[in-house]
């Protein structure tokens, strides 16, 4: 039986361990877009450059005792080598900006932050207030209001009665039907207390009547009891 050569999703097998397929490296030039940074990138691969071609030229030119290198070969070697300290002088400055530039950035994203958090807690702080206002709705709603059970005249015939009440809203005709309910109580309770005293004043005087005819049977009684020698004198035969 010959061996396999393809794994079971498809990938070739080397050794009898599938192979991964290799992902293409991205440039260093695509990873950093940051104009500044790809700036520096580019002084650092001029230094590395300088620095690989001085010292391929002092490789070239060793210096022995015998044969010491010519005066242009240190000449040009001394151009090379100021060039790199310039190059590197620039990479430093340009590395300095860059820490700097990142403490910045730090900072104000430590200030942003905090700004994010204060933020984050004021809206906390809302949807705090909001449930609980929230919740103090519902229980208003809820709430058994006296005014439901009170024995108000219905809209229809309100309305009827007050044809200029009827633009109000909701809320405003309601207040309006329960001022007319309580104007309404208070004239039936005028009423009731004018009866009241008429009541009282029928009942003293119904009193007054009753203790006259009272003391009238009382005079009836002396009366009848001092007429009798007058009667039995008429009733006397001559």
């Amino acid at each position: 039986m010959e061996p396999s050569t393809g794994s079971p999703r498809g990938r070739p097998i080397r050794n009898g361990v599938p192979s991964r397929q290799r992902r293409p490296i991205k440039k260093i030039s695509d990873i950093v877009t940051d104009p500044y940074l790809q700036s520096v990138l580019e002084t650092s691969t001029r230094t590395r450059e300088q620095t690989s071609k001085l010292l391929g030229l002092v490789e070239d030119n060793p210096s022995s005792s015998t044969n010491p290198p010519s005066r242009d070969t240190l000449l040009h070697i001394a151009r090379q080598q100021k060039q790199l300290h310039a190059l590197i002088a620039i990479l430093r400055g340009k590395n300095r900006n860059a820490l700097l530039g990142v403490r910045q950035t730090k900072a104000l994203t430590a200030e942003k932050r905090g700004e994010v958090d204060r933020l984050h807690l004021h809206l906390q702080n809302l949807y705090y207030e909001q449930r609980h206002l929230r919740g103090e709705i519902a229980a208003c709603e809820a709430y058994d209001h006296k005014y439901l059970s009170l024995p108000l005249l219905p809209v229809e015939t309100y309305l009827t009665q007050h044809p200029e009440h009827a633009s109000l809203s909701e809320n405003e005709l309601m207040i309006a039907r329960i001022n007319h309910e309580h104007a309404e109580r208070e004239a039936l309770e005028q009423a009731r207390q004018g009866l009241l005293k008429k009541k009282q004043g029928l009942i003293a005087g119904n009193k007054k009547r009753k203790e006259d005819l009272e003391n009238l049977d009382v005079h009836l009684e002396k009366f009848v009891d001092a007429a009798k020698p007058i009667q039995k004198m008429f009733d006397k035969e001559y």
